[in-house]
């Protein structure tokens, strides 16, 4: 082997170090781009489900305050039945 041949040698596997790390590195670069993607994306759902949640709760709120409307206002007229009905009797 003569002194030529040696840096060849040593060239190739310099050179083949280098594409092995650039790649290794871009590997691991768009594994971490596709990790935030997926996270943001997982946060969003989450706002969603959150809002959606409100919403809901909302909704039941405002609903169980007309039953509880209606239900106060049919006391008093049963209330008031009844006050008929002993008088009748």
């Amino acid at each position: 082997m003569s002194g030529n041949d040696a840096v060849e040698v040593i060239g190739t596997i310099g050179m083949f170090t280098l594409v092995i790390a650039v790649i290794v590195t871009i590997i691991v670069q768009v594994a971490r781009t596709a990790r935030e993607r997926a996270v943001v994306a997982r946060e969003g759902e989450y706002r969603r489900l959150a809002e959606t949640s409100a919403q809901t709760q909302e909704g039941i709120e405002r609903r169980l305050a007309e039953v509880g409307g209606r239900l106060t206002q049919m006391e008093t007229r049963m209330a008031a039945m009844e006050r008929v009905l002993k008088d009748v009797e």
